[in-house]
């Protein structure tokens, strides 16, 4: 199933003691809180800004002034989780696109990567290619052949371009090759390529922190919370501007500590330091935990007013058709985007929530079909086994619905309370 799914699906190794044992340190979490206070990576990336657009002239524009402003300007979105620097950021680079003719690669590949950021996949292979045809370096063009191939769905062409990139003792390549091997379903490769890109992070301290992020993401999704937790908190340690890690201790805190008190408190004062609506859709299921489904509900729209700013165009879809299908009950909603989600990549993912969808919308013929063509096979994620699995349960195919329900119980700490719970009660799945 493994190779089938390719879902890291693992032995359950849970006894009823480790069960029990909570992982998250309330200590810790209050003390950072209580003594937390502006991190060095932002009041850094401020001093960056002013600088860079300080060196600007209106009346005789360039590339490099303009360009590091553009970077940083990003730098602060990932910090700060304001989309508006994102879109001043986009502007800038396609003014110098147009300033200089289009003839310049730099202002093109910087947009490669604003484009994979905002989920705009096709718009980035656009761009890639005219840089390539411009000319870039060897490594900007395999790195980013892999990085936009591997978002559309183009796996073969993103293999070839990972070998090309091939190098034991680069962070960037040992960093992609994680993501390739977690695509893929090798847990152990994965993990070995991010931890080595921990130590060729080189004392860069937020390619450290992504790095250890990233390493932790995938304890979290094969169920090794205890080291899941170690890493977060090593990160948080280095700058306490990563919120992402912050975010991860919340939800181990909800998902298998049930300290919902706690994961709030997490995720509120999550909110409090950055724009981005990503605690606000955490303490959706803070709500669906409790049982709570007024506030589950109120929380849901509240999130879906949120993203349906155009500014975050396709960023959120996933999101969206979650809340649409299993908390709002509106399939329609959810099948509408999942099918527009198909024209900015196709893959095997975005495949399964089309598929889902259209099943949430009484069209289980359809949505066979899809699963049959586009799906079945395929490596998915523990959010699609899971809806796959629900799919096939409901469609009367009780082995499959077995093998994609089963591999979702091992990756269980990726879904939410209410899922969790639906597969706990399913106990020929175990």
């Amino acid at each position: 199933m493994k190779k089938i799914l390719a879902a890291f699906s693992i032995t359950v190794f849970f006894s009823c003691n480790h069960k029990n044992k909570k992982v998250v340190d309330a200590v810790f979490v209050d003390s950072l809180i209580t003594h937390y206070s502006g991190p060095a990576s932002i009041k850094n990336n401020d001093a960056e800004i002013k600088f860079w657009r300080g060196r600007i002239i209106p009346a005789n524009p360039g590339i490099v002034n303009e360009m590091k402003y553009a970077g940083n300007l990003t730098g602060r979105f990932h910090l700060t989780g304001d989309i508006k620097d994102v879109k001043t950021s986009d502007s800038i680079l396609k003014r110098i696109d147009t300033l200089f003719n289009h003839k310049e690669a730099a202002p093109l590949l910087s947009m490669v990567s604003h484009c994979i950021l905002q989920h705009r996949f096709t718009e980035a292979n656009a761009y890639l290619q005219s840089a390539i045809a411009i000319g870039i370096k060897p490594y900007e063009s395999y790195s980013s052949l892999f990085d936009v191939n591997f978002e559309l769905g183009n796996y073969t062409l993103a293999s070839q371009s990972l070998k090309a990139l091939r190098s034991e003792n680069d962070y960037g390549y040992k960093f992609r090759q994680s993501k390739w091997e977690h695509y893929n379903g090798n847990f152990d490769s994965a993990v070995a390529a991010m931890q080595k890109a921990v130590l060729l992070s080189d004392g860069n301290i937020s390619l450290q922190q992504a790095a250890l992020s990233n390493t932790a993401d995938l304890y979290l999704h094969n169920g090794k919370l205890e080291q899941a937790n170690d890493l977060y908190v090593k990160s948080i340690r280095l700058d306490a501007g990563d919120l992402h890690s912050i975010l991860g201790l919340g939800w181990i805190a909800l998902v298998h500590d049930k300290k919902d008190s706690l994961a709030e408190k997490i995720f509120r004062f999550v909110q409090t330091k950055t724009k981005s609506p990503d605690p606000l859709f955490k303490l959706i299921f803070v709500a669906q935990a409790r049982g709570d489904s007024s506030e589950e509900k109120k929380l849901s729209n509240e999130f879906v007013n949120y993203v349906s700013d155009s500014s975050y165009g396709n960023m959120y879809n996933k999101y969206l058709i979650e809340l649409y299908a299993d908390v709002l009950n509106e399939p329609a909603k959810a099948e509408s985007i999942a099918k527009r989600e198909l024209g900015n990549r196709s893959t095997p993912q975005t495949y399964a929530w089309y598929a889902y969808s259209l099943f949430k919308n009484n069209k289980s013929d359809e949505a066979f079909i899809i699963f049959r063509q586009h799906v079945t096979g395929k490596p998915l994620e523990s959010l699609e086994l899971y809806w796959i699995g629900k799919m096939m349960k409901a469609l009367h195919k009780g082995y499959d619905a077995k093998e994609y329900l089963s591999a979702a119980y091992d990756n269980r700490f990726d879904l939410s309370p209410a899922k969790i719970k639906d597969l706990e009660t399913m106990k020929d799945i175990k």
